[in-house]
């Protein structure tokens, strides 16, 4: 279990906290437009911490080849019809670069910035000459607007209960699932990244940011600088 982050709940739990029977309940939202929409047709994609796949197959049924990674193979398991590799995200060395490379989930938020460099080391040892980087970020207020509990048309609640400072500008984030038949927390390390700081932050691993891909800035493409 990486330092700080623990989950309960029915299955297995990842080392970041994650459950993933839990993950493999919860739907796709809106990303795959997003994604679809902000890069070539028919790209190849590496996706940096793909979970079960839920962005994957979606991926996979718009017409593009996915290399999936995460360092669980209990998730790994789940994913049909990708390409899979497992180990961390910021040790990741294919020898090869792909048109885009995508880290979504808030893992550019990882409140370890050695991790969070690796990461990014990762991204730009990737992806192609003339290729992209996507990421998800955080809201602006995802830390301050809490607790916050959301009804999915699905049957089950999302909560993010509370975000405490634990030091050096990071925050213990706890979250709750709420299904029927089952609950999930999950509890991990986030550091809040304004949009200065994460310019910064792509700038200093040798990306810009090629524009907001949405209105609150929590989808980003980027490219080399």
């Amino acid at each position: 279990m990486r330092e700080g982050h623990e989950g309960t709940g029915p299955g297995s739990i990842t080392p970041d906290g994650c459950a993933v029977e839990l993950y493999s309940r919860l739907p796709v939202r809106g990303e795959p437009e997003i994604i679809t929409a902000a890069v070539p047709a028919g790209a190849h994609i590496l996706e940096l911490g793909c979970g079960v796949g839920r962005m994957t197959h979606a991926l996979l049924e718009r017409g593009f080849t996915v290399t999936a990674v995460d360092e669980s193979a209990e998730m790994l398991d789940r994913v049909r019809g990708a390409r899979t590799v497992c180990g961390p995200i910021e040790d990741l060395e294919l020898d090869e670069t792909f048109d885009v490379v995508m880290l979504a989930s808030f893992l550019v938020h990882a409140g370890d910035e050695e991790v969070r460099r690796g990461m990014l080391r990762t991204c730009v040892r990737h992806v192609a000459e003339g290729g992209c980087v996507l990421f998800q970020r955080e809201g602006e207020d995802y830390h301050t607007d809490l607790p916050r509990e959301r009804v999915d048309p699905g049957g089950f609640t999302t909560r993010i209960l509370s975000a405490e400072p634990v030091g050096d500008g990071v925050d213990s984030v706890r979250a709750e699932y709420v299904f029927p038949d089952a609950t999930w927390t999950q509890t991990f390390r986030s550091r809040p990244l304004g949009k200065e700081q994460f310019e910064q932050a792509l700038a200093e691993a040798g990306l810009r940011v090629d524009r907001y891909l949405t209105e609150d800035g929590t989808w980003v493409r980027a490219v080399r600088r």
